[in-house]
Formats: structure tokens, C-alpha cells, sequence
């Protein structure tokens, strides 16, 4: 049954230390295999990372709110076929598509920079995209530049 409704945004509960259901969703990102306890473990030992390197000031949980904030993409480009040439048409991103594309883009970055524990990874990343700094921010930057540069398109999302 495809296309069907599912109860999954009730059902979420939020995470037990901050209380907010966007962290939750970010842990359940991060898990692999079903392994959720670890998946917490790693999310606040990067929440704690960051407020030991900040100090308390500003809390782990505004960095982690303002380095989603800065990730979120608004365009994407998408190709479509037209008159048998495929071209990549600038598009808006409905809200859970923003989130579920910052989540991925962080998450590959703090994957993609082995040799350290996963958590100092994660809180290094979580701290560049909060200064607009990172890998993740250079990946929505080159989306929205390709976005740009396709902007001619734009008269083909219908």
C-alpha cells in the first residue's frame, strides 16, 4: 500500500534529557542496526562534548538547533524529462525533506572524517554548521548554487 498515512510524527516521543522530538528524530538518524541505546549514548556525548568546548555558553542544545537551522536547504534540483532532454529543474523542499536532508548531511560528514570516536566527530560537525562553517554546510551551499545556476528551468516544476 503505497502512499499510505502512517502514524510515525504521533508516535515519535521525545528524547529523555532535552525533551525535543527534532533530537529524538536525530537519534533515530543516527542508529544503525536497531541499536538505539548507542545511538543516545553517541548523540550526548557530542551534546556534552559541546558544552564542555563551549562552556555552558551557549547550551548543546542551541548549537544543535542553530547548526540544523544553517543546514536546512530551501531548493533542491530535481531532473525532469522534457521534449527528450532531461533538465534539472529548481524545486522548493517541503519541511520534512529539509530536516531528513540536514540529518543525512551532517551524519555522512561526521562519518566521512574517520580516525576519531564517533561523538567527537559528531560534535565538531554539529559546531562548524552552527558557525556556517563544515562539510555539511558546503553541501547545502552547492545545492543552492546549483539551484541558482538552473533557475532558467524554473518553468518547468509544474
Amino acid at each position: 500500500m503505497a502512499g499510505r498515512i502512517t502514524k510515525a510524527e504521533a508516535q515519535l516521543k521525545p528524547d529523555p534529557r532535552y525533551g525535543s522530538k527534532v533530537l529524538s528524530r536525530f537519534i533515530n538518524c543516527v542508529m544503525g542496526n536497531g541499536k538505539k541505546a548507542v545511538a543516545q549514548k553517541v548523540v550526548y556525548a557530542a551534546l556534552d562534548e559541546i558544552e564542555k568546548r563551549t562552556k555552558g555558553e551557549p547550551a548543546a542544545i542551541e548549537v544543535f538547533e542553530k547548526a540544523i537551522g544553517r543546514v536546512r536547504p530551501a531548493v533542491e534540483v530535481r531532473s525532469k524529462r522534457v521534449g527528450g532532454q532531461n533538465y534539472q529543474v529548481p524545486m522548493q523542499i517541503n519541511k520534512k525533506r529539509q530536516q531528513s536532508l540536514t540529518f543525512r548531511w551532517i551524519i555522512e560528514s561526521a562519518r566521512a572524517d574517520s580516525g576519531k570516536p564517533m561523538h567527537i566527530r559528531l560534535s565538531k560537525e554539529l559546531m562548524d554548521a552552527s558557525k556556517g562553517e563544515g562539510k555539511a554546510v558546503t553541501i547545502r551551499e552547492n545545492m543552492h548554487r546549483m539551484a541558482d545556476a538552473n533557475r532558467a528551468f524554473s518553468h518547468f516544476a509544474w
